[in-house]
């Protein structure tokens, strides 16, 4: 199925006890079990089947495997958040005394997360500068578990050359982990570039109404990870906390994500809630119409402001003189999504003015919503970084972002313009 038909129906035919159309939200912590060897067997992953809804959820398994049809993976991991999705995509695979290498541009989250919080469990972070790629090749050793990326970065715009980071990667037996939530498996689908993880934040345009929090994780199943076992051993020796398994054994391709549901889902705890995956579920039936339209009015906007005398730059890969334009056409079909940023005369005071003067973009820091978002990144989502951590990720003190949404595009300039007039 193409994927318009796959947000629509992928993962759920009616159900057929009650015979519902719409999948049912399941709101309950445990199931019931046929014997004590069913539970025993269930435990020992010989079997299928519901345990406690921490570990998963019959409605969460629908978006599990909608989003995973969706990106072309073998299976999916849903959970509380974006940051928890990617918390769990990194330690997996990843433990004290081990490093990862990421990109620098970075939502102002994940950055936090790298740079101070796994360092204090021993996960070393090692940035690379900018879109100088063959560092990679230099910073990977023994003790590399991953490389991670933004598909698009948030806020910078900035479009990551998916097939390089894969190769430089592969040539020294690293996954690639993917954060596609800007641009959605609608307009970038990183497997097909060779990458082997996705993360998404599902409270962005997945869902798209800024009702639900949630994040997922998708497994490629294409890394050979018992071809790199002295790398992998915590998938590819007995885990003995989950009663001896090896999860390349006993799951095969699906290793990964399963070795993420059943110990740091398991352990830690982000679950989903299941009402929040069936709210994300509504957005994605929704997905591929409102993509066409957020990308629409971003284009708009971004041409708008770029001849603005009072707006001195505007960064969207939309726009034929982006660097990254080319990376854009071949990743994502020449679509950006809709997240912009600009810069007004008058620095991160004129900023300020501007924001303070918008009546239809609301004032906070989500990003994907139907609705269109204003928000000053440097006093907010990258509040917490210092001023050089501001420079590697691409925020400066004028930066205003804009999450374009799907409005009229004639109000959505009014408003812009009545605010640059307040400059």
């Amino acid at each position: 199925m193409k994927i318009e038909t796959i947000a629509v129906h992928g993962g759920y035919s009616p159900e057929p006890t009650t015979k519902a159309v719409a999948v049912p939200i399941y709101q309950t912590t445990s199931y019931a079990f046929d014997s004590t060897q069913h539970a025993a067997d269930l435990f020992d992953l010989k079997v299928e089947g519901n345990i406690y809804t921490r570990i998963m959820n019959p409605t969460t398994a629908v978006l599990e495997q909608r989003v995973a049809e969706m990106e072309g993976g073998i299976g999916a991991l849903a959970v509380a958040s974006g940051m928890s999705a990617i918390s769990y995509a990194i330690q997996t695979i990843a433990e004290t005394g081990d490093n990862i290498i990421s990109t620098s541009s970075l939502y102002g989250g994940t950055y936090n997360l790298f740079a101070h919080t796994f360092p204090q469990m021993g996960i070393e972070t090692r940035f690379i500068d900018g879109a100088n790629y063959e560092q990679i090749t230099s910073l990977i050793d023994d003790k590399t578990k991953a490389v991670f990326c933004e598909s698009i970065g948030n806020p910078a715009g900035n479009v990551a050359d998916l097939e390089k980071i894969a190769e430089l990667a592969h040539a020294k037996g690293v996954p690639v982990i993917v954060d596609n939530t800007v641009p959605t498996p609608y307009l970038c689908r990183p497997f097909e570039h060779g990458c082997d993880i996705v993360v998404h934040s599902l409270t962005k345009y997945m869902s798209g109404h800024g009702s639900s929090i949630g994040g997922i994780i998708v497994d490629s199943g294409k890394f050979p990870w018992a071809e790199n076992a002295d790398r992998f051993k915590r998938l590819n020796e007995p885990d003995p906390s989950y009663h001896g398994v090896v999860y390349t054994e006993a799951l095969g391709e699906a290793a990964y994500i399963g070795r993420a549901r059943v110990v740091p889902l398991r352990n830690m705890g982000a679950a989903i809630s299941p009402m929040n995956s069936f709210m994300i579920m509504q957005g994605i039936e929704t997905l591929p119409i409102r993509m066409d339209r957020h990308c629409e009015n971003a284009i708009a906007v971004a041409n708008y402001l770029s001849r603005h005398d009072k707006v001195s730059w505007v960064r969207y890969a939309g726009l034929e003189d982006h660097s990254d334009h080319e990376n854009l056409i071949k990743y994502c079909n020449g679509k950006a999504a809709s997240i912009l940023s600009f810069g007004i005369e008058g620095g991160a005071e004129g900023g300020a003015k501007f924001i303070d003067a918008l009546e239809l973009f609301t004032r906070l820091v989500n990003i994907g919503d139907a609705k269109s978002l204003a928000c000053h990144p440097a006093t907010t989502t990258h509040r917490q970084l210092s001023p050089e951590e501001l420079a590697k990720t691409g925020v400066s003190d004028d930066l205003v972002r804009l999450s374009v949404g799907i409005e009229h595009i004639d109000d959505l300039l009014f408003d812009i313009d009545q605010a640059l007039s307040k400059v």
